[in-house]
């Protein structure tokens, strides 16, 4: 049982905001160099580019979750899986197939598989998987890459690798205290219509600003990171994977753009420019903001991590596959 104690030492949303003044203060001077003149309008058009691209999906996915928590049977995933969890896996990563959306929708969406009775593995893996193999995504790395259709065919069977590897490894080293799922009495309410838009609200908000989080701290980046060392850094064939493996996590950019900013990036490999498509959808700043405030600290911090190597290393078995 949570003691009072425990509960008062936690770090909430005002004592974060409380630090986050604090560095602003302090900061202001440097900040104020950095920020101004193109400094600032580049922060503000990549801070406002990575809203405007994912709150429609965001919004897709929230509506999505909502009804999977209200208006769905519980017992209807028992029955539309299967019942071995280690084969739920891989049917929950094909359903992404089905679902137009990116990673702001699906983290939401995962929770309410989650609250409805899927295992946590086949809810991961398909929180993984949606927002890479969808045909949005794939269509637009076809048109992002013309001439090169290996390349959605690589990405998608990548990162379907991925999702089911992951979803496999949470079976075997995952455990249930890891995923903290926010308390949610709203969806007990009597009504179905007032608990719809009760759960609306809620994950609006609750995503919403770990999203306005993860989109101003890719902007800082955008900034901070000088484009001169991009072409020292594509010389290199293994730093190149990494470098870009790195900066799909910094961008955040949504799964439905990343293929036209990968395709941009010429002075790479086609296997680190895979790399970066494979890695964008499961592991960038936004997500992991997302995934914090979703599912709990303590589950993105190792679900991250080592989504991150598999990410890398399947994306890049793919990419030296397509030489």
């Amino acid at each position: 049982m949570t003691t009072n104690t425990e509960k008062d030492s936690r770090i909430g949303s005002l004592e974060a905001l409380a630090v986050l003044l604090v560095l602003l203060v302090l900061l202001r001077g440097r900040l104020a160099g950095l920020l101004s003149g193109a400094g600032l309008q580049t922060w503000a058009t990549v801070f406002v580019s990575v809203l405007v691209q994912a709150a429609p999906f965001l919004v897709f996915g929230v509506v999505l979750s909502a009804v999977i928590a209200v208006f769905v049977p519980r017992g209807f995933w028992a029955r539309a899986l299967p019942g071995h969890p280690a084969l739920a896996v891989p049917a929950a990563g094909v359903a992404g197939v089905v679902l137009p959306g990116c990673e702001c929708g699906s983290v939401p969406i995962a929770g309410s598989l989650i609250r409805r009775g899927v295992t946590p593995a086949a809810a991961l893996a398909f929180l993984l998987a949606a927002p890479a193999i969808n045909p949005i995504v794939l269509t637009a790395t076809v048109v992002a890459f013309p001439g090169q259709p290996q390349v959605a065919v690589a990405r998608g069977l990548a990162s379907l690798v991925v999702a089911v590897t992951m979803g496999w490894l949470w079976l075997r080293l995952g455990r249930a205290e890891w995923i903290r799922l926010p308390h949610r009495p709203d969806l007990d309410d009597t009504s179905r219509a007032r608990a719809f838009w009760a759960a609306c609200r809620h994950d609006v908000m609750h995503a919403g600003g770990f999203l306005v989080l993860g989109a101003a701290a890719a902007a800082t980046i955008n900034v901070l990171v000088p484009a001169r060392w991009l072409q020292s850094l594509a010389a290199d064939p293994v730093i190149s994977v990494l470098a870009l493996a790195t900066l799909a996590v910094l961008l955040s950019i949504c799964s439905e753009a990343d293929a036209f900013v990968a395709a941009s990036l010429s002075q790479f490999s086609l296997t680190a420019r895979l790399v970066f498509l494979v890695v964008g959808p499961m592991v960038d700043l936004k997500l992991i903001s997302m995934q914090a405030g979703v599912f709990g600290r303590r589950f993105a911090m190792r679900f991250a991590p080592a989504t991150f190597v598999a990410a890398v290393l399947v994306g890049t078995g793919f990419g030296l596959a397509l030489r």
